[in-house]
């Protein structure tokens, strides 16, 4: 059974960095399971950048609604790394106007039973977004929370659980 490992932390803080690292510790071939979708040029140029970072031994796919099924679909033999599961909420979100909570955590069990089914590690990267100011606007307080319960929810059945802060790691689990 795969493990999963979750890489939390703030913009910038250095988790997809830690979670390449720990990729990359893995055997090949390696999965980059990409949940950012370039809408407009300052985004293309994030994942220009992600890209360069990683380099060409990674096979990437681009999934922004249903990585549960990507991750199904994807051969045995490597791990898979989510980056990143906020911007997956997001993608939801923008889709299906306010997300119902109920139906993202039944999202996240997908995600979390399809990763239980390889054989190979699935690290998620997602933003920590609950230590800042309570948001004024319902929508971004529903992705706050959202946030949150996805993140309980993935540790609570996660091998491993790192956060990351000023690119220094701290193991919580």
């Amino acid at each position: 059974m795969g493990a999963v490992i979750l890489y939390l932390g703030g913009a910038k803080s250095g988790k997809t960095r830690a979670a390449l690292a720990a990729a990359e510790a893995c055997a090949p071939p390696r999965y980059y399971l990409a949940t950012a979708q370039a809408l407009d040029g300052e985004m293309a140029a994030r994942i220009k950048a992600h890209q360069a970072e990683r380099g060409p031994d990674w096979r990437t796919v681009e999934e922004p609604l249903d990585p549960a099924r990507a991750i199904g679909d994807l051969p045995s033999g490597g791990p898979v790394l989510m980056d990143c599961l906020t911007l997956w909420l997001a993608n939801l979100m923008g889709e299906n106007g306010d997300l119902e909570a109920g139906r993202f955590l039944s999202e996240i069990d997908r995600l979390i039973e399809a990763a239980e089914k390889r054989s190979d590690p699935l690290i998620i990267v997602s933003n920590e977004v609950g230590g800042g100011l309570v948001p004024m606007e319902p929508i971004s307080r529903l992705f706050r929370d959202l946030s949150g319960l996805a993140h309980q929810r993935i540790a609570s059945k996660a091998a491993e659980v790192h956060l990351i802060v000023a690119g220094l790691p701290l193991r919580l689990k």
